[in-house]
């Protein structure tokens, strides 16, 4: 969260002054403007998270092929080392009620496939904080749509592809655990209903 604040802090701070310098406006407008933009992207990503949240499971169900990693994507992210770094990212599922930081059950199926559920959803989340976060540029005028708030949409747009990343590299791993749960209750299953030999 330190990383994540701090990021957003830099960036303010770069975008005010790069602005002040140049005087694209003046410097009380300036930081008004990269504040107002700055709370109008958390506004905009946390009005989509709740939406999302609000969906039903069976959409985001484990199967749905929307959410397909492919082998060449996850090839990617092991290039990107997406594994060292994934663990420093945002989290923040917990504020709607389910905290993808630790895996709490990882014996229970039940546990796992709601997790990948909540991953998919979390998916969808950032995917939809891309282009949404340019529509502060439509709030303020030229030249300050370009210098104040283009700037701060792309910080947004880097904020949330990160948790992206982190959680299309997580799921075909927790796929794989699930089917792997599966195939062992299915196979004690059938060694229970057959007779001993």
């Amino acid at each position: 969260m330190k990383l994540y604040l701090s990021t957003i802090g830099i960036a303010m701070l770069v975008i005010s002054v790069y602005n002040i310098v140049f005087s694209t406006a003046s410097w009380y407008y300036v930081i008004i403007a990269v504040i107002w933009c700055t709370a109008l992207q958390f506004a905009l990503d946390g009005l989509i998270a709740i939406v999302i949240n609000k969906m039903p499971d069976t959409w985001f169900g484990v199967n749905n092929s929307l959410f397909r990693v492919t082998e060449a994507e996850r090839a990617l992210y092991r290039r990107l080392k997406v594994r060292l770094w994934k663990d420093k990212v945002w989290e923040l599922g917990g504020l709607g009620g389910f905290s993808k930081k630790v895996l709490e059950e990882p014996q229970s199926p039940a546990y796992i496939e709601k997790f990948i559920i909540e991953c998919h959803k979390g998916m969808l989340t950032h995917r939809l904080s891309y282009p949404i976060g340019f529509l502060a540029m439509l709030t303020l005028p030229p030249p300050c749509a370009f210098t104040v708030a283009l700037p701060v949409a792309v910080v947004n747009l880097f904020l949330n592809v990160l948790p992206t990343v982190a959680l299309r590299y997580n799921t075909p791993i927790l796929k794989a655990v699930l089917e792997r749960m599966k195939r062992k209750e299915q196979k004690a299953r059938l060694e229970g209903a057959l007779p001993f030999s």
